[in-house]
């Protein structure tokens, strides 16, 4: 049984991604087929193929994707996943997902999660990897009600969840963006303040009594200098990117990269915590814009741009 998939032919740009289909792997037990009906996309997915973590040859072709939602289609055996029972015909979400660029994918059960109602497709493909992220980086740094938090790249996929979960445990938000995103993130619960010279003068005016941690998703040396600058306990101040200097700098670093903490176990158990605060009406995903599968490398284009306010998903 064929499937169409995304696969990285070559290590360089987009130029290097094909649409191709493949052999579906046969079930095993334990193991559900998903029809995929969207795909999320993030920056480790062309960080993969761009040569950043290496360009080992032996990985090509490389299949794309960690986060999907669909249908089911078959279930081996009776199943229970992280959510409870899993049925033929249930919609789901697949986190981590293994090449979720796809319109169907093999899966073990542990990686589904039933869809939240409310959620199309497409919302619910992009939840899991940037709420898992924001959930990860907010219990580092121990936020609570009461807390005035930082949040460094407030309009990326992590910083929109970040400001959402922040802003529902009682915290105060300010977070950093262009201007074209601070509508939104007033809309979210955040004060938007402009990055670039001057942040450090105008994040303490909006905050007189000070700033108890902070969030740096983007990783640049303003974000560092001006959480450190603020934030009397470094302990309380994250970085999701730029491992490298958080060490010398004692802030903490979490993630996939070199020093950081890949939090297995709180991310794991933050996807059914995600699943409930989108069903109460607290957490929802912006989806910046939808491409066809088949447009792959265009969508990969505007990822890597980093200007959109949101989830970029495909769609088989």
């Amino acid at each position: 049984m064929e499937t169409t998939v995304v696969v990285a032919t070559a290590f360089g740009g987009a130029e290097v991604l094909v649409v191709t289909t493949a052999e579906l792997k046969e079930i095993q037990p334990g193991e559900v087929i998903v029809d995929v009906r969207a795909a999320g996309t993030n920056p480790i997915d062309y960080k993969l193929y761009s040569g950043t973590y290496g360009n080992d040859p032996s990985s090509l072709p490389m299949r794309l994707g960690s986060e999907a939602a669909g249908v089911v289609r078959t279930v081996n055996g009776e199943l229970e996943g992280p959510s409870g029972p899993i049925h033929v015909g249930d919609e789901v979400i697949v986190y981590r997902a293994s090449g979720a660029y796809a319109d169907a994918i093999v899966t073990p059960a542990s990686t589904v999660i039933a869809k939240p109602s409310a959620q199309s497709f497409e919302e619910a493909s992009g939840l899991m990897l940037t709420g898992t992220t924001a959930v990860h980086a907010l219990h580092t740094v121990s936020v609570a009600n009461g807390d005035t938090v930082l949040v460094h790249g407030g309009a990326g996929g992590v910083g929109l969840m970040a400001i959402q979960l922040a802003v529902a445990d009682g915290a105060h938000v300010i977070a950093t963006a262009s201007e074209s995103a601070h509508d939104l993130l007033r809309e979210l619960g955040a004060e938007p303040v402009r990055y670039g010279d001057g942040l450090l003068e105008r994040v303490r005016a909006l905050a007189p009594n000070g700033v108890d941690a902070a969030l740096d998703l983007i990783g640049s040396d303003e974000a560092a200098d001006v959480s450190i600058e603020l934030v009397s306990d470094r302990n309380r101040i994250v970085t999701i990117v730029g491992a490298g200097r958080a060490g010398s700098l004692g802030i903490q670093a979490i993630g996939g990269g070199p020093g950081g903490d890949p939090g297995t176990e709180i991310r794991a158990a933050a996807r059914l915590e995600l699943v409930k605060r989108v069903e109460a009406g607290s957490l929802r995903v912006i989806v910046a814009s939808t491409f066809p599968l088949a447009e792959v490398a265009a969508a990969h284009r505007e990822l890597a741009a980093g200007h959109a306010h949101g989830k970029i998903i495909l769609i088989p």
